[in-house]
């Protein structure tokens, strides 16, 4: 058997049909959230979202197959790309909900924001890697530099959404050998720093202020601020057990109650629970969780630290967001545009969590080989 046979064999199988269940249904959701819109641009997110799928399936498999000790010599130039970027956004990126995020280059539309997210995961891996006899206050302070620049960069932007990058590589920094311990204390660390962290960071910017005031004072302005989230929960509570159905008529989505810029990527978890109801949204959590058990599970027989920070960095980035986003939709956590990992449509991010699940499935398929 040749050695690539071997590596594409050898995969790890579970992660691969989760992550490929997710992106479809993502695709139907996205298309039973936007059937119903008169515009063609609207009806055509679907498709847009299914190829962003299919360049992701191709780089998950091209990620996975190379050895993950690439990053060696590729993490630092896309770090460094990350950050031109997200100073380049500054400058020139698009405004949208207040937020100057987006970045036009020609035809390609993305937010800097994500590719600094995974690159600053895989220096952050390397760095605690190769600097272990460092002393530990030094490492924490560089590993913390290594963290905030583009924490910093995003939160100028402001997007809060994207600024709790910070939060994987603090758990990359606490995990050492101990990456389940790492996941519960970085699932605390979510819960407490979002009510907490948010009101004093958003005090510049209007748009965030009303998101705040929204969260925590619901009921003050139904018609303004508040709306979007009151009709979310009015969404979901009327999906009931089953949901209403696919596609399925008078639905808050069809009468245009969820905002219709929001409900395919920030709100698709508010489309899901009214169209398949309360067993349909237990049912999208319960995959997510078996993807991250998965994650883990590649973790546990990682074959060095690097591939160990790697996986356990990957997985926090998309505990994070699932966290956020089904959080804020159910009024648990203030309202930031952050996606539902390959649910959302999200172009760019899609790919950059399929090139992160690539970078664990290649953890697996390497573990046994030696340094």
């Amino acid at each position: 058997m040749t050695p690539f046979l071997r590596k594409l064999l050898g995969q790890n199988w579970l992660l691969l049909l989760i992550m490929l269940a997710l992106a479809v249904f993502g695709v139907v959701a996205i298309y039973s959230a936007t059937s119903t819109r008169s515009d063609a641009y609207a009806a055509d997110f679907w498709r847009k979202q299914a190829n962003w799928v299919g360049v992701g399936v191709f780089a998950f498999m091209v990620t996975s197959l190379v050895h993950y000790r690439w990053i060696r010599w590729g993490a630092l130039p896309m770090y460094l790309a990350g950050i031109v970027f997200l100073i380049l956004t500054k400058f020139m990126g698009v405004k949208v909900y207040g937020a100057r995020s987006w970045l036009h280059l020609g035809p390609i539309n993305f937010q800097p924001a994500q590719l600094a997210v995974v690159a600053g995961i895989m220096v952050l891996a390397l760095f605690l890697t190769q600097f272990r006899q460092m002393h530990p206050a030094l490492r924490l302070l560089l590993s913390g530099a290594i963290a905030g620049a583009p924490c910093l960069l995003i939160l100028m932007q402001p997007d809060l959404g994207e600024s709790h990058y910070l939060g994987p590589c603090d758990v990359c920094i606490v995990v050492r050998r101990r990456p389940a311990t790492a996941c519960i204390w970085f699932a605390s660390f979510s819960s407490q720093s979002r009510s907490s962290r948010l009101p004093l960071i958003s005090a510049s910017n209007r748009t965030q202020q009303q998101r705040i005031t929204a969260f925590t004072h619901p009921d003050i302005d139904k018609q303004g601020s508040a709306w979007a989230i009151n009709q979310s929960m009015i969404a979901i509570g009327s999906g009931g057990w089953s949901g209403k159905g696919f596609k399925a008529p008078n639905t808050q989505i069809e009468l245009g109650f969820l905002p219709a810029t929001a409900v395919h990527n920030d709100y698709i978890f508010s489309a899901v629970a009214e169209q398949w109801g309360f067993i349909g949204g237990i049912v999208l959590i319960g995959a997510f969780a078996l993807l991250l058990l998965t994650c883990l599970f590649v973790a546990f027989f990682a074959g060095d630290q690097l591939g160990l920070l790697l996986v356990i960095g990957v997985t926090a980035l998309i505990f994070t967001h699932i966290f956020q986003n089904v959080g804020m939709t159910i009024a648990m956590l203030p309202i930031t545009g952050v996606p539902l990992p390959l649910i959302s449509y999200s172009g760019s991010f899609v790919l950059v969590i399929m090139f992160g699940l690539g970078l664990v499935n290649s953890v697996w398929i390497h573990r046994n080989v030696p340094a």
